[in-house]
């Protein structure tokens, strides 16, 4: 089983999110669980959202408390809510900023941090206001392109699904941030087999 947990502010869509997550499992043969949890109900107010993907049915429904992965929509949670709780070891934790992981010398634990800008993604693509960017199809993007937990295609059937304004462009801004954070892993690993090759 993996499961993924959501921090997110109403308005950001964190909700969503899960629910295209979800279904691009569902569309790969998984079984799949999506929800949220809420504190007050308004725009700005503090929202989980819960994945949980599995080969066999998942009998739990609560919520997700030892996440192999963490998506943060925007970095300022990071100040107010312990994102990093019960984290899996070895797990990665996506956090949508400007800034760069190490910049994150608070957070602890022993899993990967990865950053990725996707307000700038959602405004290149005409999602949102600077102050009210909708980034829940970049910041998925962003987490296949780290992670690939799911293929891309599924992902956009997702899209078309549970987003009906603006379509196009959200699915632009979703590739757009897969090629971005693909590019950054693929690297990484080429780096890494020159090194092993250069000291092998």
């Amino acid at each position: 089983m993996k499961e993924i947990r959501f921090h997110g502010r109403g308005g950001q869509g964190a909700v969503i999110a899960s629910w295209i997550l979800g279904y691009g499992f569902f569309l790969e043969g998984k079984h799949a669980q999506a929800f949220p949890t809420f504190g007050a109900e308004r725009r700005g107010a503090p929202v989980e959202a819960f994945v949980r993907m599995d080969n066999k049915f998942p009998n739990l429904r609560c919520k997700v408390v030892r996440p192999d992965y963490v998506i943060v929509m925007g970095d300022n949670m990071v100040r107010f809510v312990d994102v990093a709780a019960g984290i899996q070891k070895g797990g990665l934790m996506l956090i949508n900023s400007s800034k760069s992981p190490d910049e994150f010398d608070t957070l602890k634990g022993d899993f990967q941090l990865k950053t990725m800008d996707v307000n700038a993604v959602a405004m290149k693509n005409g999602l949102g206001s600077k102050t009210s960017p909708f980034i829940n199809t970049p910041i998925l993007g962003a987490f296949l392109g780290f992670t690939g937990l799911v293929r891309p295609e599924s992902i956009i059937s997702g899209i078309k699904k549970f987003i009906l304004a603006r379509t196009e462009r959200n699915i632009e801004a979703f590739q757009e941030a897969y090629s971005m954070a693909k590019g950054a892993e693929d690297r990484i690993e080429a780096a890494s087999d020159n090194y092993k090759a250069a000291v092998g």
